[in-house]
């Protein structure tokens, strides 16, 4: 038990990569102190997907160091969300969501591995889209009256900042990569991640700045900025590209940097596109933006290590 509940806790904090068992318990805390129910849904979550994939047989090392737990983790979260954490219906759908992105994530990992690519949250985002725009069709399921489908419109709202925003909007940016828009969630997160390591959680701010800094500069109203919206995936994206999949350098930095503008800039562009169909943005433009980045670095030596003299 000691050890799958190892096993659990970096399932949780790898949703920012980390296999640390203690970064991983501080984000529990974090999902425990934007309510129960979600700390319960997140933990329960990556505990399914875990243990899914420890039935499954999935490769020990994988399982150990929490690969298979993360993308359960953020498929029962946002099952909770947008259907409703109150619902029997939502537990029941939540524990086998994570059941059924166990079984994609290692299609997934298959696929893109032929590519020596990573899965990153592509398996998540793939199982809560479908269930998510699958959802008002089922009257079991949904218990919010219309369903969410609407076509895209432009923004509206003041796009003047306020101080009080940019603190709100900086902390809550790490709150929403778990769908939690509080400051004070996002505060807990980041010291998780300073936990981890301080230059993990420098470069997790430098992201957060420049995606937030690249949404005011294009326009994106105040109240995207102040909730986290516009910055948590290029959170993700400069943590990915400096760090994790790339090695720490000048170079790379300034490449996940411009990564984390272009996935702050492709947001509103992958919620136009699914806002017809019901579906949300969720982590699709952190991931299709690392994969496009990772791909292309393969070109580029001065970013693998691989330069003549480097």
């Amino acid at each position: 038990m000691r050890l799958f509940a190892a096993q659990v806790a970096r399932g949780q904090a790898q949703v920012t990569f980390l296999p640390s068992v203690a970064a991983g318990a501080v984000f529990c805390v974090a999902l425990f102190a934007a309510g129960w129910e979600y700390g319960l849904y997140g933990l329960a979550g990556t505990a399914v997907g875990t243990a899914t994939a420890r039935f499954l047989g999935v490769a020990g090392d994988r399982v150990a160091t929490g690969l298979e737990g993360f993308n359960a983790c953020l498929t029962a979260l946002s099952f909770a969300v947008f259907l409703g954490a109150e619902h029997v219906s939502t537990a029941l759908l939540a524990v086998a969501g994570c059941v059924v992105v166990t079984v994609v994530t290692a299609a997934v990992v298959r696929f893109l591995g032929a590519w020596e690519l990573p899965s990153l949250t592509l398996p998540f985002c793939l199982t809560a889209s479908a269930a998510t725009v699958a959802a008002p069709g089922f009257r079991h399921v949904w218990h919010h009256g219309e369903g969410p489908a609407a076509l895209a419109r432009a923004a509206t709202g003041s796009t003047a900042l306020r101080p009080a925003d940019l603190a709100r909007g900086f902390f809550a940016g790490f709150g929403q990569i778990f769908f939690m828009p509080q400051w004070y969630v996002g505060a807990l997160l980041l010291l998780g991640l300073l936990v981890a390591g301080r230059r993990t959680a420098a470069v997790a701010c430098l992201g957060s700045a420049v995606g937030m800094g690249t949404a005011w500069a294009l326009g994106a109203p105040a109240a995207q900025l102040a909730d986290g919206t516009a910055g948590y995936n290029s959170v993700l994206v400069a943590l990915a590209l400096c760090g994790v999949f790339l090695p720490v350098r000048a170079a790379t930095l300034a490449y996940a940097l411009v990564g984390a503008a272009t996935a702050t800039a492709l947001g509103p562009a992958v919620a136009a596109f699914s806002a017809p169909a019901g579906g949300h943005a969720f982590t699709w433009p952190f991931v299709l933006t690392t994969l496009v980045f990772l791909a292309a670095a393969k070109s580029f030596p001065r970013l693998t290590g691989s330069a003549a003299g480097d």
